[in-house]
């Protein structure tokens, strides 16, 4: 357990599986309360975990967990999970906007109900839960924002094949430039983090042909990023796009053979990562 994160409140988005899933394990073993705010509260036919199911692996593990149902497209229903964490914790030191829609589709293929729902998700969530966890983060001592974004590059390439998937996610980074940037003087870090490779998850299982899944990354990797952003000091490190293997690095973690997939298989770069 770490001083960093004890008794500190991290509301993430999108927690009952995956990378959000990974990541409250990670803090709440620091100590953190952690806020599973996700939409799954029954068993999907197809996808593991709900808000429930992460709530017990928690509280299995002696530590503090609320899990609230959220669609976070939903304004009301984000006020009133931001509301009902503070009524139950006091306040909120940490908000992860890691709740995605994912399309990788081309413009002709991509229906107007998932263009809306990838900017719903991804960008406008981004900007609503940020918006709704703000007045709160400002009363914390080391307030965080981290989104799981990618670095912004303004190449073709990386809009030509799934223009709307690129516009939803990189919605996400500006919100990232730019609230950094608005809330430096509040002492309010508000970082990027995006991961060197593609990380075994539902959306690389169903998005990409096996071999990709077996050449990934377990979701541990961003976890563990994730947790060496959030000790940094928010006044001092804000505004940055951090890619999981370089933070590892830096910490000092030069073992990533641990996260593998499969040890031995090339790996595969991720979306918006130079190969």
């Amino acid at each position: 357990m770490t001083e960093h994160f004890l008794n500190k409140t991290v509301f993430i988005t999108g927690a009952s599986r995956g990378i959000g899933r990974e990541i409250a394990l990670k803090l709440a073993q620091a100590g953190a309360n952690i806020v599973i705010a996700a939409k799954t509260a029954e068993p999907h036919p197809s996808l593991p975990g709900t808000i429930y199911t992460v709530a017990k692996e928690i509280e299995d593990l002696g530590y503090k967990a609320l899990p609230i149902q959220v669609d976070v497209r939903d304004e009301a229903a984000i006020q009133a999970a931001v509301q009902e964490t503070i009524d139950q914790f006091g306040g909120i030191d940490i908000l992860i906007n890691n709740a995605s829609a994912i399309s990788l589709t081309p413009t002709l293929q991509t229906p107007m109900k998932r263009f809306d729902l990838m900017m719903s998700v991804n960008m406008r969530a981004t900007f609503a839960c940020s918006q709704a966890c703000l007045p709160s983060l400002m009363k914390s001592e080391n307030p965080h924002i981290l989104n799981l974004s990618p670095p912004i590059s303004m190449k073709p390439k990386w809009f030509k094949e799934h223009l709307a998937y690129t516009m939803s996610k990189y919605g996400m980074s500006m919100c990232t430039l730019g609230m950094a940037e608005e809330f430096k003087k509040a002492g309010i870090a508000v970082n990027s983090l995006w991961p060197k490779t593609t990380i075994a998850t539902a959306a690389i299982a169903v998005n990409f042909p096996k071999q990709i899944y077996q050449a990934s990354r377990t979701p541990a990797i961003v976890a563990d990023a994730a947790y060496e952003i959030l000790k940094l000091n928010s006044k001092e490190f804000t505004g940055n796009f951090f890619i999981d293997e370089d933070i590892l690095k830096r910490a000092g973690i030069l073992d990533l053979d641990q996260y593998a997939v499969k040890l031995g298989v090339p790996l595969f770069p991720d979306l918006y990562i130079e190969k």
